[in-house]
């Protein structure tokens, strides 16, 4: 895609959604981490329904770790992989509370080494609690990325570093929600709906629909 349609390709975005959001509930940046990391192979909304009484009770480390493993396992279970999510909800408080003061650390080294935490989750609690321009791809961004040609790549990491180079400085803040959202509602994987798509023209997709999916 050519730096004036990445451009136009953004500039829509945002006008179609000025100040976009993530879907997880959070409470601070603590209920934020633990929110994604149980979100891995698990949906969103699974995760809120979840998490909506967990966080009333627990939303601290050591409040986290005062409701113990199975208090944990009792309130995430009908989310997918929750006695391995439980143990590292568990692990990583721990750690912060003994070598972070209990606090999330605004670094990606320090966020990686937390039990559960991967460089997806680290760009998006960088970018959502510190407003660092990161981009975590995931299966919608990967999608879009490949399917419009705006940064095609055969893994995750290479789209990750193609998109931070061609994303236009002043969208860099937000193009992970405007790309999720947009590959989540719109550029959707087994129909996408082309004909409500606002960079219809950009794409380079070639299976473009019709008819409103």
């Amino acid at each position: 895609m050519k730096k004036a349609d990445i451009e136009k390709f953004f500039a829509r975005l945002k006008a179609r959604n000025p100040d976009p959001q993530g879907e997880l509930d959070y409470i601070n940046d603590y209920t934020l981490l633990v929110a994604v990391v149980l979100s891995a192979q698990a949906t969103d909304a699974g995760v809120n329904k979840a998490t909506r009484e967990l966080f009333t009770i627990a939303d601290s480390p050591q409040r986290m770790l005062d409701l113990g493993l199975e208090g944990v396992r009792r309130h995430i279970r009908t989310i997918g992989l929750f006695n391995t999510k439980a143990r590292n909800v568990i692990a990583l408080s721990r750690i912060l509370i003994e070598e972070h003061s209990g606090r999330v650390p605004a670094d990606r080294e320090a966020l990686e080494k937390l039990p559960g935490v991967g460089r997806k989750t680290a760009n998006v609690v960088l970018n959502i609690a510190f407003g660092h321009e990161t981009c975590a791809v995931d299966t919608h961004i990967f999608r879009v990325a490949n399917r419009t040609g705006l940064a095609p790549g055969k893994t995750p990491l290479a789209v990750e570093k193609k998109l931070m180079m061609v994303i236009p400085k002043p969208y860099r803040r937000h193009a992970h929600h405007w790309l999720i959202l947009h590959g989540r509602y719109v550029c959707k994987a087994r129909k996408p709906d082309c004909p409500a798509c606002p960079v219809l023209d950009l794409c380079a997709f070639k299976g473009k629909t019709t008819a409103r999916g």
